[in-house]
């Protein structure tokens, strides 16, 4: 099983910005789902943003829209997947995780994303 690898974590104040970056594979046959996700030590795992390689299609979730901004840059054989993170306040702070699930689902079923990384820790002062 192919593991994603996310970077690009770390310490900024709030009011600051983030960019999260994970090499993905992007299957010519097949539309997949690709998505950021962030889960805090004892909470459930929540979806950030996701984007539906298909058309081009972003959910972002409630408490980042406006802030946050997930793209997916093809690149001849590299093809990276982005979330640009503006206006990071403390309840950011937590780690996020890449993943790559089927075509055309959500970000709340969890089970169908096959594929995550490690995650990248992002901790966001006062």
């Amino acid at each position: 099983q192919v593991q994603l690898m996310e970077s690009g974590g770390g310490s900024v104040q709030a009011g600051g910005s983030l960019r999260l970056s994970c090499p993905v594979y992007i299957s010519p046959y097949r539309k997949d789902t690709m998505g950021w996700f962030r889960q805090a030590p004892g909470s459930r795992r929540e979806g950030v943003a996701i984007i539906y390689t298909g058309d081009g299609r972003t959910v972002y979730g409630d408490s980042v829209k406006g802030r946050f901004t997930i793209s997916l840059s093809q690149d001849d054989a590299k093809n990276t997947l982005y979330l640009q993170m503006n206006n990071l306040q403390p309840a950011d702070t937590t780690t996020y995780y890449c993943a790559v699930g089927p075509p055309e689902t959500t970000m709340n079923y969890l089970s169908d994303y096959r594929t995550w990384g490690q995650g990248t820790k992002v901790t966001v002062s006062t």
